[in-house]
């Protein structure tokens, strides 16, 4: 009883705002996102206080906070979707201005890291986001390595698994 009451405790705590991210997302500007000076949880959310819903599907980013995206231009300003899927839907939207910074989430932890630098998982057993084929992105390769020892899929890079979203 004392656990459920804790935990309840702690789920309203973080409904209420409490530890809430009242960081600036700024242009170009990754760090705010991985390494900013509040705690871990204010870091992961900023950019979904500033992009709650998919700017191509309307999904729910804190929803599918694991398969979200963050893509910032070089004049200025940043778009969230949900996906991999919806992100190739806003570069092929969006030939202008030049693409300064892509960030995915890391599956575990929910943190954004940088797209190129994950390490992408493309299939297995556990459903995708927008898609038939599910492409995960981990920013620790052993991360990945353990998601497909247990639910299958096949290590790939973020170029692989853009590829792969374009056929989608």
């Amino acid at each position: 009883m004392k656990k459920r009451f804790i935990a309840l405790s702690a789920a309203v705590f973080l409904a209420l705002g409490g530890g809430a991210a009242v960081a600036e997302h700024k242009p170009g500007q990754m760090g705010g996102h991985r390494n900013g000076g509040g705690s871990a949880a204010e870091s992961i959310h900023a950019d979904i206080k500033m992009h709650q819903a998919c700017s191509h599907c309307g999904m729910d980013r804190e929803k599918f906070a694991g398969s979200r995206m963050l893509i910032t231009y070089s004049d200025g300003p940043s778009v969230g979707v949900c996906s991999i899927h919806c992100t190739v839907t806003e570069l092929k939207a969006n030939k202008g201005p030049a693409v300064t910074a892509v960030e995915v989430a890391d599956l575990n932890t929910k943190k954004l890291v940088d797209a190129e630098k994950a390490t992408w998982v493309i299939g297995g057993s556990r459903k995708g986001v927008m898609t038939r084929v599910a492409k995960w992105a981990f920013e620790n390769k052993d991360d990945a390595a353990a998601f497909v020892s247990t639910n299958g899929g096949k290590l790939a890079t973020y170029k692989e698994a853009l590829t792969l979203a374009e056929k989608d």
